[in-house]
């Protein structure tokens, strides 16, 4: 498809890694210099993938599960996953959490944040406009063209094919928007009160926010909330709007979303 008159060039790419695909659209910059960016993306997201695997016998969490390395010896990333796992955790009364049946198990929030990085990186080289798509989670940054902001999405999970919402990036220089809910990869969300499958009324939790290591958090705890005490927390916390669908097709947002839809 013909990118409008006056849109930078853009420079997609797809990469499968960590268990799904990592999309990127990115506009603008000095055309080497972004595309070597990509790549060192790309290979950024492959060491994650090393590190923090936990289906992988040789990687660093794996390890510092067994017991054979300690945090300090394994890379700073891990010091730092695991503390923004530890943050996301505090802020969510431990409605998120970074152990699955007892042990170790940060994947809730290294996908969000690798995808973040990954974005991050284009940006500094001199892209003007950034979209990084992992596995259906989004962030933003700039715009793809003058006068045209980012738009996502958002799958109803009620009718498949169908959008419940399109989430829209004007006016601000980065935007995230992730989703937890049961439509793609069944009762797959924890509640880590019980450590077994969260039971909520939710069948779909979007947030927006800047940040995608966050709001992907924050969806997770939500759905695992139910959506009265969900839509209440979401509502606290600042920067942050969210629209939860229901199993019963009742639609609740907070009360700024309408600002980001269009």
């Amino acid at each position: 498809m013909a990118e409008p008159a006056g849109a930078p060039p853009a420079l997609r790419h797809a990469e499968e890694v960590m268990g799904t695909v990592f999309s990127f659209d990115v506009r603008g910059g000095e055309p080497q210099a972004v595309r070597t960016a990509l790549e060192e993306a790309v290979a950024g997201l492959h060491r994650v993938n090393e590190v923090f695997s936990t289906y992988r016998d040789d990687s660093q969490i794996t390890r510092l599960v067994r017991g054979e390395l300690s945090v300090e010896e394994c890379d700073p990333e891990v010091a730092e996953v695991l503390g923004l796992g530890a943050e996301a955790e505090r802020r969510s009364d431990g409605w998120f959490s970074t152990t699955y049946e007892g042990q170790l198990d940060p994947t809730g929030i290294v996908k969000g944040w690798a995808t973040e990085r990954a974005a991050e990186r284009l940006v500094a080289a001199g892209a003007s406009g950034v979209s990084v798509n992992g596995g259906g989670d989004v962030q933003l940054f700039g715009v793809p063209g003058p006068h045209r902001p980012w738009r996502v999405g958002v799958s109803d999970p009620l009718r498949p094919g169908s959008l419940a919402a399109v989430v829209s990036a004007a006016g601000v220089a980065e935007l995230a928007v992730a989703t937890s809910g049961t439509a793609e990869r069944g009762a797959h969300i924890v509640d880590p009160r019980t450590g077994r499958s969260a039971v909520t009324d939710l069948v779909a939790v979007t947030v927006v926010g800047p940040r995608l290591t966050w709001v992907d958090a924050w969806a997770t705890a939500a759905f695992a909330m139910g959506s009265r005490q969900a839509l209440d927390w979401l509502e606290s916390l600042p920067d942050v709007e969210a629209l939860l669908i229901t199993a019963g097709d009742e639609v609740r947002c907070t009360g700024g979303l309408a600002h980001r839809l269009g």
